[in-house]
C-alpha cells in the first residue's frame, strides 16, 4: 500500500472512530463515514466492502501487532527479554490496548463492542493455549482455556470502558492473581 493509500485508510479509521464515539455502530452509515473522512464513496469501497469489513479490518490492524509480532522494545514498554512468561505476555497485550484506548473505547461504547469482543476472543484463542494448561491442573484444559480467555477479554472491556487508571502491570498482576 503506498503512502497516499495509507493516509486515506487512516482517515477512514479516524472518521469511523469519531462516529463510534457518538453513535451506535448499527446507526452509522457509509455516507457518514465518507463525509467525516472527506473521501469519495468509490475511495471508501476501494478499501472496504462494507462498514462491517471496516470494523473487522480495524480490529485486525490493532490485533496483528499485539498478537503476532515478537516481543520487542517499543516506546512505551520493553518485553524483548521476557521469554515465554504469561504475565509478561498479558502485560504486553495490555500496553498495546492502552495505546489504542481511544479507538477501543469507541468500539466498546456501542453495539460494535460485541463484534470487537468476538474478534478479540479469537486472537486470544490462538495465544492462550500454551499458557492455559499450566494454570489449573484439576480442571479440563478446554474449561481452563475458555475461562481464561473470557475473563481476560472482560477484564479488558472493564478496564477500557470504565476509564480505569490501572497500569498494564497492575492489571496483569491482578489477572494472574485471579486465575492462579
Amino acid at each position: 500500500m503506498d503512502r497516499r493509500q495509507q493516509k486515506t485508510r487512516q482517515a477512514i479509521f479516524e472518521a469511523f472512530s469519531i462516529l463510534l464515539e457518538r453513535k451506535n455502530f448499527s446507526n452509522i452509515t457509509v455516507q457518514e463515514i465518507i463525509d467525516e473522512a472527506n473521501v469519495g464513496r468509490s475511495t471508501f469501497y476501494a478499501h472496504f466492502e462494507t462498514k462491517d469489513d471496516l470494523l473487522k479490518t480495524m480490529c485486525t490492524d490493532i490485533f496483528q501487532h499485539v498478537f503476532y509480532e515478537d516481543l520487542k522494545q517499543e516506546s512505551s514498554h520493553d518485553f524483548s527479554h521476557a521469554g515465554h512468561d504469561f504475565e509478561k505476555e498479558i502485560t504486553h497485550i495490555l500496553y498495546h490496548l492502552q495505546d489504542n484506548r481511544k479507538k477501543l473505547k469507541g468500539l466498546f461504547s456501542c453495539d460494535s463492542g460485541e463484534i470487537f469482543m468476538k474478534y478479540f476472543r479469537g486472537y486470544l484463542q490462538e495465544t492462550f493455549p500454551s499458557y492455559a494448561g499450566k494454570l489449573h491442573q484439576k480442571a479440563p484444559f478446554e474449561y481452563v482455556l475458555n475461562m481464561t480467555i473470557c475473563s481476560f477479554a472482560e477484564t479488558v472491556r472493564w478496564w477500557i470502558s470504565g476509564d480505569k487508571d490501572y497500569t498494564p502491570e497492575q492489571l496483569a498482576s491482578y489477572f494472574m492473581e485471579y486465575i492462579s
